[in-house]
């Protein structure tokens, strides 16, 4: 661990670090001093980022959950507690997405993206908040996206659940600023993942389409994972003190319009 890095002395749990912006928020967050708790429903994923940290000088455990479920996310929290006894940082940022208008959209595909987008951050944060209240403080961060505060085509469940994820943020950094907890959203445009090429598929795309189209941006590319964990960072730390209840839009200026 980094000694004298922005979270030196905390401890951390990112949900969905198995992968994408998960993975390397856990990993950026290592390397600035946490003891990271890895959690995702995918032990090879989760077993890869604990390596990746573990070797990189860090320390991690991984922690196995599906954090649409009470009882997994209530064992998550105590996971960390039994082997750190504290939890200053949690990133809510397990997300699915299902592409397709309101009438397409199964009843299956809207529980499932509301359950694992909106619920977890219920879940997770309804069992981190008495930790952190009782340690004097913390920090929440969720993620949100920037089709949380606007609308986009074939992207219902998805939109309506990032939604209530940025709105969600506010309602709880109002709750928890007097037990000093701050409570941001991050809210990233497209990023280069393996779920951004999910979703491509999911439109009958090619791979790479989304990708590619990210050069419309006025930045002219899409973002990458480490782009959006820095902001993660800066969120979760200290200098970010003075700092609640927003939702950051990391995008490439996408919502501000295109050239």
């Amino acid at each position: 661990m980094k000694p004298t890095g922005e979270l030196a002395g905390k401890v951390a749990l990112v949900t969905g670090a198995g992968s994408g912006i998960g993975r390397a928020t856990a990993a950026l967050f290592a390397a600035e001093g946490a003891r990271v708790a890895v959690c995702d429903r995918d032990p090879a994923g989760g077993a890869a980022t604990v390596e990746a940290i573990r070797a990189a000088g860090g320390e991690a455990l991984f922690v196995q959950a599906d954090v649409a479920r009470a009882a997994d996310c209530e064992r998550a929290v105590q996971q960390v507690l039994a082997a750190w006894g504290r939890l200053d940082v949690l990133f809510n940022n397990a997300g699915i997405t299902r592409r397709a208008n309101v009438v397409d959209t199964s009843e299956a595909d809207w529980d499932a993206v509301m359950a694992v987008n909106v619920k977890s951050v219920f879940l997770m944060s309804k069992h981190a908040v008495p930790v952190m209240a009782r340690q004097g403080g913390g920090s929440i961060v969720n993620a949100g996206s920037g089709w949380g505060l606007v609308g986009g085509k074939d992207a219902v469940s998805y939109c309506a659940a990032k939604g209530a994820v940025v709105n969600m943020t506010r309602a709880m950094a109002v709750d928890h600023g007097p037990q000093h907890i701050r409570v941001n959203c991050v809210c990233p445009g497209d990023t280069d993942t393996a779920m951004l090429r999910h979703e491509a598929a999911q439109l009958g795309l090619p791979g790479q389409a989304l990708v590619e189209a990210g050069a419309a941006r006025p930045l002219q590319r899409v973002g990458q994972a480490q782009e959006i964990a820095q902001v993660v960072l800066f969120l979760a730390s200290e200098r970010a003190s003075f700092v609640t209840g927003s939702a950051y839009v990391v995008d490439g200026g996408g919502l501000a319009g295109s050239a």
